[in-house]
């Protein structure tokens, strides 16, 4: 199968790594040819750390990175696609856009999808000319090692591209739980209810931001705290989901302010070296300053 993934940032080159490990024709495509390379390079970082932790095979690596093309063309990208994953910022014009121009390249028999993590599937859709052919592939990050994707059945999704993209998932060696379109899906409302409460709850004083983590992990074998998935995850993302779901579902979920002052203050987490936690080369090194322990 060939796939065209848009959008070269993390969940776009995990997308684009775990088909060419699936044995797929991968090609990834960004407007920029240098967020081209470091996504390229990403790629070939995690093949050689699974190189070095025995779970990838030297031959497996080479025949991935045989199966993947960069570029930042999007007709390369997607004219012989039988799949288009799209995985740009989170803004519902901007993906309809990449989108249409996407399904005017693309064969007309085409599957196209999107990576979005809360926003309307079925309102992506409706700029589309076959929005039956369209349905939300919601991959997990890092993709290379989550093993769930959610597959998000439009309004408008048909029996058949909702059956082709279980049918992918299986393939990569995911498992899917399939989802109606609704806010939040499943994963993200019940991921951010927990988020959010964490954050309200070192608001309040309750506890710590690591020993708040240390309860789900212990208490309820959660492989990762809630606030140190939110540094992973990135707050501003965060942010930006609790408000798309108070616009949705109501007051509940409110973003607290602990949680804007963050993004306001640019400390967002592991991206930025600094949220609720202090990070270096990807890992954990302290507690961000104001709940030093």
């Amino acid at each position: 199968m060939n796939v065209g993934v848009l959008g070269a940032g993390t969940m776009g080159h995990g997308i684009a790594q775990v088909a060419a490990m699936a044995g797929h024709s991968v090609t990834l495509r960004d407007v920029d040819e240098q967020i081209v390379a470091e996504g390229l390079a990403s790629i070939r970082e995690n093949l050689a750390g699974g190189v070095e932790r025995g779970k990838v095979t030297e031959s497996e690596r080479d025949a991935t990175l045989d199966r993947l093309a960069g570029t930042t063309d999007l007709d390369a990208a997607v004219g012989d696609a039988d799949l288009v994953i799209e995985a740009v910022p989170e803004d519902t014009a901007l993906k309809q856009d990449v989108l249409c121009e996407a399904e005017a390249l693309a064969p007309e028999d085409a599957v196209l999808a999107t990576n979005t993590s809360s926003l309307s599937v079925t309102e992506i859709a409706s700029a589309l000319d076959r929005p039956e052919r369209f349905v939300g592939l919601h991959f997990f990050n890092p993709v290379h090692i989550m093993a769930l994707v959610e597959v998000v059945v439009a309004e408008q999704t048909d029996t058949d591209t909702e059956q082709f993209a279980e049918s992918f998932v299986a393939g990569i060696d995911k498992t899917a739980v399939t989802v109606t379109d609704a806010p939040g899906f499943a994963t993200s409302r019940l991921g951010v209810a927990v988020g959010v409460e964490a954050v309200r709850m070192v608001q309040e004083g309750v506890a710590s931001p690591s020993d708040i983590d240390a309860a789900m992990e212990l208490g309820y074998n959660h492989p990762m705290g809630p606030l140190e998935l939110g540094d992973v995850v990135g707050l501003d993302v965060r942010l930006d989901i609790l408000e798309h779901l108070r616009a949705e579902l109501g007051e509940r979920f409110r973003p607290p302010q602990l949680l804007r002052r963050k993004v306001r203050a640019g400390k967002l987490g592991k991206k930025t070296g600094e949220g609720f936690y202090v990070w270096e080369d990807g890992d954990i090194v302290g507690v961000s300053g104001e709940f030093d322990e």
